[in-house]
């Protein structure tokens, strides 16, 4: 019998005790709660959500290993694939979607998996935590390869569903990581690298929606924002690349064109046009004096802005 089977064995048996789990404790500082009025309440739970940023800053070495792998694995053609249940699958899948919009990059690179498919984004499906059988066949039919980096989140760090992703994506030599809120998760066996982000007792018992849900988002947002920021999506600030699908990010696109190439509304709503509405070319047409094609292949060739400015800036030295 191998870990995998060891595992689901356990599960079957019902052996894990979640008591002992952080997550799953009484917080001594709300055991009243129901007691105080509405301001003292939103006091404490404010309270206890600036605790979670300290609990990240204890783990960012971790997190960096983690993107430079979804780094890696991008420029070799993988993708970056979440996976979880319940509140950590709808962390997952907020932030694949909101990458394509705000960094240009096609669907399909972050793919988000969660335990009874979109179905359960809409309403919660408990039971199908508990299939880690459903999460091999979830990642075999995404066809994972060694490619792709896949990203476990389980608030409890013990999640059958996330296990069966995992263990499959092992299988295909894929390189596996655990976001979790548990000093000692069950599934770090199954990852590379383990990010155990120990945010501790929620205000209401075992509500990991709250201040483990929270840190969940604010670690997905720091590897997402930092893989794309490194590949040249980023500008200075500025995110270059932002997909121009409606009015409002038009007018974000011609502001960011205007604030990083110097020029006035006009100018960069005409540059942004010749460009076919992406802003880096148009940014980098005004300030190289090239066409759009010159400076598309100047993306193609040195990725990002910087870099490309960098290299002409030596060329002519």
């Amino acid at each position: 019998m191998n870990e995998y089977d060891e595992y689901k064995g356990k599960k079957k048996e019902e052996r894990v005790d979640l008591e002992y789990l952080e997550t799953e404790e009484i917080n001594p500082l709300t055991e009243n709660i129901d007691k105080l009025d509405v301001l003292s309440i939103l006091k404490i739970i404010n309270m206890e959500d600036r605790k979670v940023a300290e609990a990240i800053s204890n783990v960012t070495d971790k997190i960096a290993q983690i993107v430079d792998h979804c780094i890696e694995a991008i420029r070799k053609g993988g993708r970056v694939i979440y996976a979880g249940a319940g509140t950590s699958g709808r962390m997952g899948f907020i932030d694949a979607v909101e990458v394509v919009p705000t960094f240009g990059v096609p669907e399909g690179l972050f793919v988000p998996l969660i335990a009874g498919g979109e179905e359960a984004l809409k309403k919660s499906i408990e039971a199908v935590e508990d299939d880690a059988e459903l999460g091999r066949e979830d990642a075999r039919k995404l066809h994972v390869d060694s490619r792709d980096v896949v990203i476990g989140i389980a608030a409890s760090g013990r999640t059958p569903y996330v296990a069966g992703v995992l263990n499959y994506a092992r299988e295909c030599g894929a390189r596996t990581f655990l976001i979790c809120n548990v000093s000692k998760p069950a599934l770090a066996e199954y990852s590379d690298v383990v990010v155990s982000i120990e945010t501790g007792p929620e205000v209401v018992s075992g509500s990991t929606r709250m201040k483990a849900g929270t840190s969940q988002k604010m670690v997905l947002n720091m590897i997402s924002t930092t893989t794309m920021i490194k590949l040249g999506k980023v500008y200075k600030n500025y995110m270059v690349d932002v997909l121009v699908l409606n009015e409002k990010l038009r007018e974000r696109a011609i502001r960011i064109i205007m604030k990083t190439a110097n020029v006035n509304y006009e100018t960069a709503a005409e540059y942004l046009a010749k460009a076919g509405n992406m802003p880096k070319v148009a940014i980098l047409m005004i300030l190289t004096g090239r066409n759009k094609e010159e400076c598309q292949k100047l993306l193609r060739d040195y990725t990002s802005v910087s870099d490309v400015l960098s290299n002409l800036t030596n060329r002519s030295m």
